[in-house]
């Protein structure tokens, strides 16, 4: 069992709200999820982003594998390293 940080869309039709999750790599995108690790609402001007540091540090301790929406997320809050780029 793979563990993967990636959102979960909540919210009605229109009006996407999302949560950042650790969740099983085989459940659905809106199922089942191990912890919620933070929240991200993109309707909001600038959009609001809340991360709970300690809980996504902690996953990534644990090998877990960051999606690409996700790895955007977490990069604007600089909890994931860029590679440095040897050129």
């Amino acid at each position: 069992m793979a563990v993967k940080i990636r959102l979960a869309r909540m919210g009605t039709k229109k009006k996407p709200f999302y949560r950042l999750v650790a969740a099983n790599s085989e459940a659905p995108r809106d199922g089942k999820f191990l912890e919620i690790l933070g929240t991200y609402d993109p309707m909001k001007d600038p959009a609001l982003i809340k991360i709970h540091k300690e809980k996504v540090e902690s996953w990534l301790e644990k090998g877990a594998i960051v999606s690409e929406s996700a790895r955007a997320i977490l990069k604007k809050q600089g909890l994931l390293k860029v590679p440095s780029n040897p050129n």
